[in-house]
């Protein structure tokens, strides 16, 4: 009869699921690019996608990854955007003050709201106030660019800001 000791017991590892530890986040994909690179032999393709992910309970992450196929892509975006998650702090379903954020060209403005309001937000704002979970909320995009990546950095640099 072989006796196995407690170090050779075999331990849950990254692959197996532990019970319990399991936080469900929802992802959306906010903007999928073709991109180039031009080398001596031609053009070589990838694929960028901007994924956002939150629990709608204060919590979202923001993730850019670039792959060969859009379903790569996709997949690293998610992965790196549930690893990037910033706590939101969230008061009757709003946030606690105005808040201002600016990265690149893209500005956003973030204002609380009373209750009932909804959301008033429009694009990538929108999209990123809902995973985290703000019901009421009015924002505005005042930079110049359309660039959704940008806009998006903007608005979790705006969040990253809040105090409670």
């Amino acid at each position: 009869m072989v006796q196995i000791s407690q170090q050779e017991q075999k331990k849950p590892g990254p692959a197996q699921v532990r019970p319990g530890k399991k936080e469900e986040l929802d992802s959306k994909l906010l903007d999928l690019a073709r991109v180039t690179r031009v080398t001596k032999g031609g053009k070589r393709l990838r694929f960028r996608a901007v994924v956002v992910a939150g629990d709608k309970k204060g919590k979202v992450g923001l993730g850019v990854a670039k792959g060969l196929d859009v379903a790569q892509a996709v997949e690293k975006a998610t992965r790196l955007a549930k690893k990037n998650l910033i706590t939101v702090p969230i008061i009757d379903d709003t946030i606690p003050h105005m808040v201002m954020a600016k990265f690149s060209a893209a500005k956003v403005l973030l204002k609380p709201q009373q209750k009932g309001r909804g959301l008033v937000a429009g694009g990538t704002v929108r999209v990123i106030c809902q995973l985290a979970g703000i019901k009421n909320i009015s924002s505005k995009i005042l930079g110049r660019t359309r660039n959704k990546l940008n806009n998006a950095r903007a608005t979790i640099k705006a969040l990253e800001q809040l105090k409670t």
